[in-house]
């Protein structure tokens, strides 16, 4: 490695520099003081744990995403956080042991082996809710709202909702009982969309059969005509389908009354997350940016390896991307500049401003400084033996 080398970052890591720092740290807080107004507590799970840990439920998904390193003080296995909802769990279910509904927010860093796709780092910066201990619908109603007031606090517009319901994806294939190899095949052509694969896959299935109802449903999409179609197309499938079909209408028609300025549509091939969601999932999307900005669902059963299981559902987000894309207009305050004096009335006023102001003082290499390229807009005058703040004219 030569010199110039010695300073080069691993690609996908990166520096966080002003001003953007401050944006980020500034939307970071305001996402998480508007949790915690909905009644969310504020947890911060460590960087790293054993295995064990961070690949139970949702965590199965996460191995290839983890990056894994030796503990050297006992020898195990642990890994470097790729997603924070795992560790949410375990806290609910094995440290805070909490009767009736837990409400908990996190932000921090996560790191990943790759990045997810070519628009993000290996370095999210993850911020979401998880609510436990409650299967209604109005938890779900209430993670999803949550997420889209998060989304406007960002300064995001034009937030379209996609939502879908892994249940009738699950009793399809249920009924179906095809082979552990069919089944695997299906689930990549539906998660892919790929309709041509499907239809060679489900072509001889006749009318009304589970894996002909799959086929049909793959080619469904949009907004609230979509559920009526898959409506028709499922209405004599089972119980559990049709229980999905009513939860999604209840659940458009409460959000659409609260977010009216939200679209809203149904994608029945969504199957993100299928291996431990069991209710609702849904993702939020803007113009212009393919991949989901927010993401979550329900996932009943991830407590249970903790040994306790309990009703689930949440959201995250990657609060740099937001950053990126959103509006937000941040309101910026100019600096007062302190000359460098030994009088302690100065270092007093100085002390005074700081409670409310920012104040930078002076140094000695930095007496020629002009006050306004260091970012103040007034500047600290001694007037008749009294220490006063000036605007820089």
């Amino acid at each position: 490695m030569t010199a110039s080398d010695r300073w080069l970052l691993p690609d996908g890591v990166e520096d966080i520099l002003p001003p953007l720092a401050g944006r980020i740290e500034s939307l970071r807080r305001d996402i998480m003081d508007t949790c915690q107004r909905w009644g969310y507590q504020l947890v911060i799970p460590p960087l790293i744990e054993y295995l064990d840990s961070l690949f139970t439920g949702t965590g199965h998904d996460l191995e290839l995403q983890t990056f894994k390193l030796t503990d050297q003080l006992n020898g195990r296995m642990m890994g470097v956080r790729a997603d924070m909802t795992p560790q949410a769990a375990r806290i609910d279910a094995h440290t805070l042991r909490q009767d009736g509904v837990t409400r908990l927010c996190y932000a921090g860093h996560v790191l990943h082996t790759r990045p997810r796709h070519m628009l993000t780092g290996r370095t999210p910066i993850q911020a979401g809710c998880e609510l436990f201990g409650s299967a209604s619908e109005a938890a779900d109603l209430e993670v999803i709202s949550l997420m889209l007031e998060s989304l406007q606090v960002a300064g995001l517009s034009q937030i379209h909702l996609d939502v879908a319901h892994v249940a009738i994806y699950q009793s399809l294939i249920a009924e179906a009982a095809f082979t552990a190899d069919t089944e695997a095949a299906i689930f990549d052509a539906m998660r892919r969309k790929s309709l041509p694969e499907l239809n060679a896959l489900l072509g001889q299935h006749e009318t009304g059969t589970p894996g002909a109802l799959l086929r049909e449903l793959a080619a469904i999409s949009g907004g609230r005509e979509a559920l009526e179609q898959a409506r028709q197309v499922l209405r004599n499938a089972s119980g559990p389908v049709n229980n999905a079909l009513a939860q999604l209408e209840r659940l458009v028609a409460q959000l659409a009354q609260v977010f009216p300025d939200v679209s809203i549509g149904f994608d029945f091939c969504e199957l993100r997350g299928y291996n431990y969601h069991t209710g609702l999932v849904f993702g939020a999307y803007v113009p212009g940016h393919g991949e989901a900005v927010a993401k979550g669902g329900r996932y009943d059963s991830i407590g249970s390896d903790f040994g306790r299981a309990r009703p689930a559902t949440g959201f995250s987000l990657d609060v740099r991307a937001l950053v990126a894309l959103g509006e937000r207009v941040m309101e910026t305050r100019g600096a007062i500049w302190a000359p460098l004096d030994e009088d302690a009335g100065l270092a007093r006023k100085v002390a005074e401003l700081r409670r409310t102001n920012v104040v930078v003082q002076a140094l000695p290499e930095e007496k020629q400084a002009d006050p306004a390229a260091r970012g103040c807009d007034r500047v600290l005058v001694r007037r008749n033996d009294q220490w006063v703040v000036e605007s820089i004219k």
